[in-house]
């Protein structure tokens, strides 16, 4: 148990330095042996099927450290059982989406990361946070399918039926002007949606939405869920019109 104790305490802290040294804001929570439905539940959920899967095969997890965003994004912080210093980390797919949402999906395989907690960060953003966030975007898109997807340079907006607009944005920066701007988060799918009852604050957000994402090197485009408008390849130069004609009866959510 010593030696449990040790490598927890070595795991924990890792982690922190690494929630603190990663892109956004990031928290960690650590699972000791005791927190075995925890434990359970996070091996169901590791998004990988290589280096720790394979890991995961032989030696079941006995702790971990969970890294959240706010926009509900987690990585999962184990320890190597190779004999070689540092740890691995993995993407966690997210609660509550079908299994047909995951059809077509690359796996984000998790890494191995260097013993220095610096450098590791700098492993995870320059490689796994990027096809994660791609692969909860497509994951997402697939569980709303009149929603279509974003890239992390481009915020696609889709026009609904009922006359309001829907995201799947790619990555914080996007999400967090998505949410300043009166887009509203589902927090089962991911998908952020802009009611349309009122059009004209609608266009204002739109507007305002497309000169934010703008200063963060991302474009913006309108989209019907049919295709029949092309994405533009920048943010509107003024509020957009309408989609159709609206009504002042009540609308399904």
């Amino acid at each position: 148990m010593p030696r449990d104790s040790e490598n927890f305490e070595r795991l924990a802290s890792y982690a922190d330095v690494l929630a603190g040294e990663l892109p956004g804001a990031w928290s960690s929570t650590c699972h000791p042996a005791e927190d075995k439905d925890d434990l359970a539940d996070l091996t169901d959920r590791i998004w990988d099927l290589d280096l720790v899967a394979a890991s995961l095969a032989e030696h079941p997890l006995r702790q971990a450290a969970v890294l959240t965003r706010p926009d509900g994004a987690q990585l999962a912080l184990l320890n190597r059982h190779d004999g070689r210093d540092g740890f691995l980390v993995a993407a966690v797919a997210p609660h509550g989406l079908p299994d047909e949402a995951y059809r077509g999906v690359h796996e984000p395989n998790g890494i191995a990361l260097a013993d220095d907690p610096f450098l590791g960060a700098e492993q995870v953003a320059g490689d796994l946070l990027a096809r994660y966030d791609t692969a909860l975007a497509q994951t997402r898109h697939n569980a709303t399918p009149d929603t279509h997807p974003s890239r992390p340079d481009q915020v696609v907006l889709t026009w609904q039926s009922d006359g309001s607009l829907t995201a799947a944005p790619v990555g914080e920066a996007a999400a967090k002007v998505l949410a300043a701007n009166g887009f509203v988060e589902d927090a089962q799918s991911g998908i952020h949606r802009l009611s349309g009852d009122d059009t004209t604050v609608q266009a204002r957000a739109v507007y305002r939405t497309g000169r934010q994402l703008n200063a963060h090197g991302i474009t913006i485009a309108l989209q019907h869920p049919s295709g029949r408008i092309a994405p533009t390849a920048t943010q509107p130069s003024t509020p957009p019109a309408p989609a159709a004609p609206r009504t002042s009866t009540a609308r399904a959510r």
